[in-house]
């Protein structure tokens, strides 16, 4: 503070001294004030305390502003250019120069008043001077290295940041117009850009685009009256056939920002630009950027696009044109409110040369880079789409060449047409024909991949879609081209023909499958459709493969609307067809069966099916695959595979008694509880010995909860046979309680595209890498369940009745006896104990026994138990005759008990 209040008296002698000094005395003081100045700034950090600042940057500018015409008047550009060069890096004694450049540089970084001072001063118009020479003539003298010195960059980047600070205000731009350079260095930038000095070009820009956003009335009269864009745009078109494409584009977009930046002041250098040929000049410039390696130029051209983009809104008045809505159209469209309410589109001629670059060339960058501003003006005011597309037709003209450009471009440009259904909300009829036809042609099958799956998307957004691509033909296309590629697969059934089926063919088909599952979705005409083309039987072929499956079985649950019983027949027989390795086309087939079984008009379809023989018969082809360890074809599959099985299995008998008397009483009369008991304990997990064993006195006993938390649990050290028993125990026992088509053990598999059959290739390792994530479920179920298929306590009026099905309760009692393994006596009797324990709790309720009772299957339940009554010391003795009393109490025929 002691330095700049010393400063300050001193700055104050030397104001009143001023007018008694003669010009040189008066310099001579000022340039022996300002080192000190200098250094007091250094020391401060920048921070300046000095009250006659202003009177200061005018002096010092003023002084700058002297001795930069002292070294021009009278010179040749080139000698004049080397003077100043001298001028401004002079060091030791004669550093004056200098010394006057970094004190305006310092000052220019204050404050908005002692700014206008410096530009008060003269100085603006002396330093276009500099720029003009510094940018036109280079100079040869450099360092040794051939490189620019750190003088001469120091020196640049102080001058371009004190015009930086001037030019971007109003007056700055007007007081440089007095040295009447800015035109020339104009043409300059686009007639010498391959001849000017490489160190200057970049800074040169930056100045000008300043001035560019800086423009005034005067300014734009000044270039005007000197032809400066019509010089510019003459030059340029010279430039263009000579230097390279970035090249030219730097320099261009030098001249464009000037026509752009001034249009919202004035429209005479917009008119002077259209006049003279200015957007063919763009067009020659765009396409010579094809093929430019990636970012060579890039930022430039951008420039370029970005701002011939703007000025498709540069116009004096509204476009005009009719609407001509065809229909039908989406519910919520109304043209009458997407009117204008902003950046409309005014001037077609500078859209006819984005239209026009992506009509000729195939470069991916640019074409990417039209689409991006079509876009661009679409998302500036809604109404642009229409004004465009019922003039010049952009996107309907570029549909029918789309398909020979790169395929980015090609997914770029469909998603540009799907967002005109789903963003704008407006069906282009004609726009949607065309791709229709090229989908037909397939001239290009990446092509007509990406096309389809744009059509996807919008039958997706609306019903609607369903109507108009039936009406159009697209469904029957679709079907046709689908029963081709079927026959194709079932003449190639278990071979493999090269080419066949690969890549972009396939992923086709998958599209197609997709396609004709939307449009069947919700709506039963087009399943019809479908169904009176013959085409079930192909849809069918489909299913073996399993990137095909998803949406094949999606058509086949359409077709169910129509006809339960022949989706039954289809996923029924595929079921039993298919072979023991093919584990996840089962899997996949019966999650579609429980979708089915949703609806209770299904039940009956499903029973005349034989789907309940079909499901238990799974079972029975499981025999042996829960062994541990396991053999044979079992060996390459993971037995949380093989559990996922048995649950869905489980699950789709489960959904097909589901509030069904007729289903239910079929089941038992058939003996098919037996059935299932019979196939469960032969997997493999449970004993085949049918003996209950000699009784041990049990250490310690855990209830049934306690080993489903156990089983659940990955750290607890149980053996893999028990675990696997638990887990189909705890499947029963949701069975039991009418719940277990509800629960979702095992989380869905997501089957990726073009990966091989799993089914076939995987081995225990690839088992082991993928396996099968599972989860137990939570004790209360979701509200959505109930929702679904309804809450099964409301529909059996049965309050607190547990058992809903008490078939599954004699299966539970059936697998009792296997629950045993050698070697592991004490925990095969516990958990033994711990079934029958929860056994007696199912029937704790008057109701459930009631159910049990008038089941009809208390003499099965005796006979599975009665051999452990003849060993009375057996555990399960006390525990099962607790069963019985409780069960007698509500028997019908006591005797049978007794």
């Amino acid at each position: 503070t002691l330095q700049w209040e010393t400063l300050g008296r001193q700055f104050l002698e030397y104001e009143q001294m001023a007018p008694f000094l003669i010009p040189e005395e008066q310099q001579r003081r000022l340039l022996d004030f300002l080192p000190f100045f200098l250094k007091a700034w250094e020391e401060s950090a920048g921070v300046i305390v000095f009250p006659n600042i202003q009177l200061l940057a005018s002096e010092v500018s003023k002084l700058l502003t002297k001795e930069i015409k002292r070294n021009l008047n009278g010179k040749p550009a080139e000698e004049a250019r080397l003077a100043l060069e001298q001028l401004l890096q002079q060091k030791g004694e004669a550093e004056d120069g200098r010394l006057l450049l970094k004190s305006v540089y310092l000052l220019s970084q204050t404050d908005l008043r002692t700014m206008c001072n410096i530009t008060g001063s003269g100085l603006p118009a002396a330093l276009m001077q500099c720029l003009y020479l510094f940018f036109t003539f280079p100079l040869k003298k450099t360092s040794d290295d051939g490189e620019t010195s750190e003088d001469d960059t120091q020196t640049q980047e102080m001058l371009v940041k004190i015009m930086l600070n001037m030019y971007r205000e109003e007056q700055g731009v007007e007081e440089l117009l007095a040295a009447d350079k800015l035109q020339s260095l104009i043409i300059a930038t686009a007639s010498l850009w391959d001849q000017c000095s490489h160190s200057w070009k970049v800074p040169t820009g930056r100045v000008l685009r300043t001035i560019s956003k800086a423009q005034t009335k005067t300014s734009i009269v000044y270039l005007q009256a000197a032809d400066c864009i019509k010089i510019a745009i003459q030059n340029l078109f010279k430039l263009a056939d000579t230097i390279p494409a970035c090249d030219v584009c730097e320099a261009a977009s030098i001249l464009l920002c000037f026509v752009k930046d001034s249009y919202p002041i004035s429209a005479a250098l917009l008119t002077d630009f259209e006049n003279n040929d200015g957007y063919q000049l763009l067009l020659k410039i765009l396409l010579r950027c094809e093929g430019l390696h990636q970012n060579e130029g890039d930022h430039y051209l951008d420039e370029i696009l970005d701002m011939l983009t703007c000025l498709t809104t540069c116009g004096k008045t509204e476009l005009k044109v009719s609407g001509n809505i065809v229909h039908p159209q989406l519910p919520h469209f109304d043209f009458e409110r997407t009117r204008s309410s902003g950046m409309t589109v005014k001037n077609l001629q500078a859209f006819q040369v984005l239209q026009s670059i992506f009509q000729k060339s195939n470069d991916q960058h640019l074409c990417g880079r039209i689409l991006e501003a079509i876009g661009t003006i679409w998302a500036w005011d809604t109404v642009n789409f229409f004004l465009l597309e019922w003039t010049l037709q952009p996107i309907n003209q570029f549909t029918d060449i789309i398909h020979f450009k790169p395929h980015p471009v090609q997914v770029q440009f469909f998603r540009l047409v799907e967002s005109i259904v789903l963003d704008l909300s407006y069906v282009p009829h004609e726009i949607l024909k065309k791709v229709q036809y090229l989908i037909k042609e397939n001239i290009v099958p990446f092509c007509t991949l990406t096309a389809l799956q744009c059509l996807l998307s919008m039958t997706k957004k609306d019903l609607l879609f369903s109507d108009i691509f039936r009406d159009s033909g697209l469904l029957g296309l679709l079907l046709a081209l689908l029963r081709k590629q079927a026959k194709i697969l079932r003449k190639s059934a278990g071979t493999h023909l090269p080419g066949l089926e690969e890549g972009t063919e396939k992923e086709l088909n998958v599209v197609m499958l997709k396609m004709v599952a939307a449009l069947t979705v919700g709506s039963v005409r087009n399943t019809v459709v479908l169904k009176d083309y013959g085409m079930v039987p192909y849809i069918k072929i489909f299913l073996d493969d399993e990137c095909y499956r998803s949406a094949t079985l999606s058509i086949l649950e359409q077709l169910s609307v129509i006809n339960y019983e022949e989706y039954m027949s289809i996923i029924i027989g595929a079921l039993c067809s298919s072979t023991q390795g093919e584990l996840h086309l089962k899997l996949d087939l019966l999650k579609s069966l429980l979708r089915i079984l949703e609806s209770p008009k299904s039940h009956s379809a499903f029973r005349t099916c034989s789907g309940f023989n079909g499901l238990l018969s799974l079972l029975s082809d499981m025999e042996g695959a829960l062994r541990d360890p396991p053999s044979g074809l079992w060996a390459t599959v993971g037995q949380n595979c093989i559990l996922e099985l048995v649950f869905y299995t489980l699950q789709g008998i489960t959904a097909a008694l589901h509030l069904d008397p007729v289903n239910s009483n079929f089941f038992q009369r058939n003996g098919l509880f037996e059935k299932m008991a019979e196939d469960l304990g032969s997997l493999g997990c449970f004993s085949t010995q049918r003996e209950w064993q000699i009784p041990l006195s049990l250490e310690k006993t855990r209830t049934f909860g306690e080993f489903l938390d156990a089983a659940f649990c990955s750290s607890e050290p149980f053996p893999v046979w028990l675990k696997n028993c638990i887990w189909i125990l705890s499947f029963l026992d949701r069975m039991v309680k009418g719940t277990l088509h509800l629960e979702s053990y095992f989380k869905e598999r997501k089957p990726e595209m073009r990966e091989a059959s799993r089914d076939d290739q995987e081995g225990p390792q690839a088992q082991e890498e993928h396996p099968v994530t599972f989860q137990r479920p939570a004790n209360k179920l979701p509200a959505s369940a109930h929702r679904l298929w309804g809450n099964p306590e409301e529909k059996w009026e049965m309050g607190d009745c547990t058992i809903v099905h008490p078939g599954a309760v004699c299966v539970m009692v059936r697998l009792l006896p296997k629950l045993y393994k050698e070697g592991h006596s004490q925990l095969s009797q516990e958990i033994q104990c711990a079934v029958v324990d929860h056994i007696q709790s199912l029937v704790k309720s008057e109701k459930s026994r009631q159910v049990m009772c008038g089941s009809g299957l208390l003499s099965t339940i005796i006979t599975s138990c009665q051999d452990a009554f003849r060993i009375e010391s057996h555990p399960l003795h006390l525990r099962l005759t607790r069963v019985f009393e409780k069960l007698a109490s509500q028997a019908i025929e006591p005797d049978v008990l007794r």
